[in-house]
This record gives structure tokens, C-alpha cells and sequence, in this order.
């Protein structure tokens, strides 16, 4: 899930602690959860409808490791490391905190699993704030056989499901139609000065002295102009990306070509990310190599490929489409919470 960059933003009511403490209460009282007893009963009664959900649907729970001695190459995600000592494994080695369970869970798929999900947590380093916290939980499918629009039909009935709102509407937009409409752009043909232009005239702070490539232009204008009026009525599929933030999503040789990527909006809020998945190995590489070109270009770590990722994608991974939900802003929606501390036992700070 892509992170914005609101600054963090600690709640002021209804956490224990939290309002106006001295230094001195804030030390008898940092050990209290931040969720109520209330928040804590309602991620019980999400997990229990979410399976519950798959088990109608025939759809296998499964469980993948945490730690891999391979990490993410996305320039967008930082991962956290960590290492242990077992004889014989390497103590020098790092292992990488997931991200997301997708490499494993495709090579489940690639090992004819079948359709699987996980409810799991995940980690993401650079990332906190009123809707991030770097330790999240994550709702992740997969439907051999499927393809996005699909997958999309089961995300908004699972959301319902979830939510309790069997009426929930769904609208359905195109990326490229979005900019179009919203701000006159085209977002396959702009250009960087017409996407700075576009950022200055809907009043982004620094629009002039940022330096950032198209994709970062057109995830800027996304993220502050766009995405707050989806999502407002019910629910919001932004869907067929361009081909530059296709991820690990097949591209269609439409004219002019797109990702087959989607992703759910509620309120506002960015609640799930699918794809029609990407399932040949020689493209996954050559994305992947891209990606850590990049990383080098900006002086980022540049971990260690997944080579058993790719061997299962070699080996012949099934035509499918897959998708990550995001479940603590799920539950802030569910809830009516403002802050993600809201919802989660006990924040890194409290941790």
C-alpha cells in the first residue's frame, strides 16, 4: 500500500494516556493499550466475518514465514532486517521483515494450492502516520483462474460482508479518465512541467522545488488532489494503471496500453491494491532489475533478489488475480476511528 506523506498525528481523546498528560502520568500510563476494549472485541468480530467469508467461498487459509532471506525491490517500500544465529545458516546474512506474503504465497500457487488467502501482519519501514504504522495487518488473496475485474466483484462483496452493509454501491473509474476529468490531464501524454503545473494550481506545498519523475508527479497529484472525493458514496475501484506503475500486474497492449491493476477507495481512504497478476518470469526479472537501477540511482539498499520466487513463475505459476487488504483501515472505517492508534493494541511507541 502506498504511504502518503501526512505527518504523524498521536489522537487526543478516547486513547488512555493521551491527553494532556504530564511526563509524569505519561510513564504510569504508556503501558495501557491505545485501542478500547470496544476497538479490540471489533477486529475479533472482523477476522471471525472475513473467515467465515472464505470458508463459504472455498478459499484455503494458509500461512507463509515472516522472515526471508529475500526482500522487496519496489523503490516505494523500505523493508526492515533483521538476523539470527544458527549454526551453519550464516549470521552475516540479513533476513528481511515482510512487506507483503505475496512471493511466498505465489509459490504456493505455482505448487497448485489452489485459491488461498492470509490474514497476517507485515512491516514497512518510513512509515507512520494517522493512517501508516510500520507493523500492520494484512488481508492478502489469490483466485487461480480469475481475472481483475473478477477479483474486484469478490473484494467489494467480502468489503460488504465485512462491514455489514449488503448495499454498499461500487463505481468503477479508470485511472486515465480520473485525471482527465479531475484535472484536465492526461496522464499517459503529460509531461513533467504540465504535471508540476497541475500541483502548483491545486496549492501542493513546494510544487516548484521538487524533483521527482513522472510517476512520483502523477502519484503526488493522486494522493493530494484525487483520492480524497473517492470513496465518499460507498465504494471506489480505480482501476487500469499506467503501464509504469503496472508492480508486479500483467500490462494489456490496449491503445494505449495498461496495468491490469486496481485499487478499492473507501472515504477516501486507500483500502486494497490487486492485480491481474504478472506470471512470466523473464518480464518479473527485468522489472525487478529495473527496480534496483533505481534504487541505486537514488542511494537506496538494494536487497537481494527472490530467486526462488522467480523459479516458481518459471516452473508456471497459474493465470490469476490477487489483491492486499489493507485490515487496520478497514477497521478504522469500520469503526469510525480517525487514527490507526485507534484500532491497534499497543502502537510502536507503546510497544
Amino acid at each position: 500500500m502506498r504511504s502518503d506523506s501526512s505527518p504523524g498525528r498521536r489522537p487526543t481523546s478516547g486513547i488512555p494516556g493521551e491527553s494532556g498528560s504530564s511526563r509524569t502520568q505519561d510513564r504510569e500510563t504508556d503501558w495501557l493499550p491505545s485501542a478500547s476494549r470496544s476497538a479490540l472485541q471489533a477486529r475479533a468480530d472482523l477476522h471471525a466475518r472475513l473467515r467465515r467469508f472464505f470458508l463459504d467461498a472455498g478459499v484455503l487459509e494458509v500461512e507463509t514465514p515472516i522472515l526471508s532471506r529475500s526482500a522487496v525491490t519496489d523503490p516505494a517500500l523500505a523493508s526492515l532486517s533483521t538476523g539470527v544465529s544458527i549454526a551453519g545458516f550464516g549470521s552475516e546474512r540479513p533476513l528481511y521483515l515482510q512487506t507483503s506474503p505475496e512471493f511466498h504465497m505465489k509459490r504456493l500457487l505455482a505448487a497448485g494450492s489452489g485459491p488461498i488467502y492470509q490474514i497476517c501482519k507485515v512491516f514497512r519501514d518510513e512509515e507512520r502516520g494517522r493512517r501508516h504504522h510500520p507493523e500492520f495487518s494484512l488481508l492478502e488473496w489469490y483466485r487461480p483462474g480469475w481475472d481483475y475485474r473478477r477479483l474486484m466483484e469478490e473484494v467489494a462483496a467480502l468489503v460488504r460482508a465485512a462491514l455489514d452493509r449488503p448495499r454498499m454501491p461500487v463505481e468503477h473509474i479508470r485511472y486515465r479518465d480520473l485525471f482527465r476529468e479531475g484535472l484536465g490531464l492526461d496522464p499517459w501524454r503529460a509531461d513533467i512541467g504540465e504535471l508540476r503545473a497541475a500541483a502548483r494550481v491545486a496549492g501542493i506545498a513546494d510544487a516548484d522545488g521538487l524533483d521527482l519523475d513522472r510517476d512520483g508527479w502523477l502519484d503526488l497529484l493522486l494522493s493530494h488532489s484525487l483520492e480524497p472525493r473517492l470513496g465518499r458514496d460507498g465504494m471506489s475501484f480505480l482501476q487500469d494503471y499506467p503501464p509504469s506503475q503496472a508492480a508486479l500486474a500483467r500490462v494489456r497492449p490496449d491503445e494505449p496500453p495498461v496495468a491490469e491493476r486496481f485499487e478499492l477507495y473507501i472515504q477516501g481512504i486507500e483500502l486494497a491494491n490487486g492485480f491481474g497478476e504478472l506470471i512470466d518470469a523473464d518480464e518479473q526479472r527485468a522489472r525487478f532489475l529495473a527496480d534496483l537501477a533505481t534504487r541505486r540511482a537514488q542511494g537506496r539498499p538494494e536487497p537481494p533478489l527472490d530467486a526462488r520466487f522467480l523459479a516458481a513463475l518459471e516452473a508456471g505459476m497459474p493465470e490469476c488475480a490477487g489483491v492486499a487488504l489493507g485490515l487496520d483501515r478497514l477497521l478504522m472505517i469500520a469503526t469510525g476511528a480517525e487514527h490507526i492508534d485507534a484500532v491497534l493494541s499497543f502502537p510502536i511507541e507503546r510497544a
